[in-house]
């Protein structure tokens, strides 16, 4: 079956020339269709520019846009013609399996949950964003969804991020870490540690809490957080890669002995510098809904929006919410949780 996906056309920096040159780019790489949404006399004129466009992409005619500065939910609300609307809205009626967006992060949340819904006995969907470590990837979850997280939504993030390495990458069985202040159990706040002990308790393959400077060490596929520390993660290691970056480039220029040895080891720069470009991932899926969504960093270029669409149609042919619902059933997940909840409100009754 051929999996069809939409793309906010509207959304992003860079504008709809560079959005349609990644879907023209998908369309040629992969077995997939693609429908644009957005203005259409501008999402034509980028198509003409393009030299190997196909017959498998779409333009529907989206006229307003939802803009990085509008409330979330007054643009869904008010908007109803954008093209993050219509383009869920399209994924509602089944016309698309998955929708990316390079738009308002908070805008694609809040349609993809109002279209769409949660996954059965899913609390909250969150953000799952990959990281290049020494060892291969680790997905760490959440990034930016959720800000104030009770022990059962953290638990949930650990499941869902598992099936998500075990689709994705092939992980057999995903090794789970919390991030933490201290490896020790007991480390954390109340939520932290109470989560520990869920984990524990789980039949999940949780090797303990990790700290922030095992993130990049590939100990653990998963690191399980919420959504206030993740996004700072997220954020931080995005500034730290370019300062690093632009700090080797300074340094490279103040001799000739050092711009030679840049030039000999030129290759394994490259290398680096793919491994750690965010447009290899593409975007971070947001997982627990009741459908598939992608939503890409603002700055995505062609290739970010190409390899979104492809993860994007990884996770329907493979059946990521399917893993997500067994992975739940298998974990324990309503003995441990469902008994904890259980008993807090009992004892809350007056």
């Amino acid at each position: 079956m051929m999996v069809r996906v939409a793309l906010d056309a509207m959304g992003g920096d860079r504008g709809p020339d560079e959005l349609v040159s990644g879907a023209v780019q998908a369309v040629n790489e992969m077995d997939i269709e693609v429908i644009l949404l957005g203005d259409e006399g501008l999402l034509w004129k980028a198509l003409e520019k393009q030299t190997r466009a196909t017959d498998r992409i779409e333009v529907v005619h989206a006229p307003e846009v939802i803009t990085m500065d509008e409330s979330p939910v007054e643009g869904v609300r008010r908007k109803k013609n954008s093209s993050i609307v219509q383009a869920f809205h399209l994924h509602k009626t089944g016309r698309v399996g998955a929708v990316v967006s390079a738009g308002n992060s908070g805008a694609t949340m809040t349609a993809a949950i109002k279209f769409l819904g949660r996954l059965k006995n899913i609390s909250r969907p969150g953000i799952a964003s990959v990281f290049p470590t020494l060892k291969g990837p680790v997905v760490m979850m959440d990034v930016g969804a959720n800000v104030d997280c009770r022990p059962q939504h953290l638990f949930q993030f650990g499941i869902m991020a598992a099936a998500f390495s075990q689709v994705l990458f092939g992980t057999e069985k995903p090794r789970i870490g919390l991030l933490s202040i201290g490896e020790e159990g007991g480390k954390g706040n109340v939520v932290v540690r109470k989560t520990h002990e869920y984990l524990q308790k789980s039949s999940l393959n949780f090797i303990g809490n990790v700290e922030g400077r095992d993130t990049f060490q590939g100990h653990v596929d998963v690191i399980v957080c919420d959504g206030f520390v993740g996004n700072v993660c997220l954020k931080l290691s995005e500034g730290l890669a370019e300062a690093v970056v632009a700090m080797l480039q300074e340094e490279i220029k103040k001799s000739v002995m050092a711009m030679t040895g840049y030039l000999l080891a030129k290759g394994a720069f490259d290398v680096l510098k793919k491994r750690i470009d965010y447009a290899e991932s593409g975007g971070a899926p947001l997982l627990g809904l009741n459908g598939t969504a992608i939503v890409c960093h603002g700055m995505s270029n062609a290739r970010a929006i190409k390899n979104a669409i492809r993860v994007a149609a990884e996770l329907i042919k493979n059946d990521v919410n399917g893993h997500i619902l067994a992975l739940l059933r298998e974990s324990n997940y309503f003995e441990v949780a469902g008994q904890q909840n259980n008993a807090v409100t009992a004892g809350s009754g007056s």
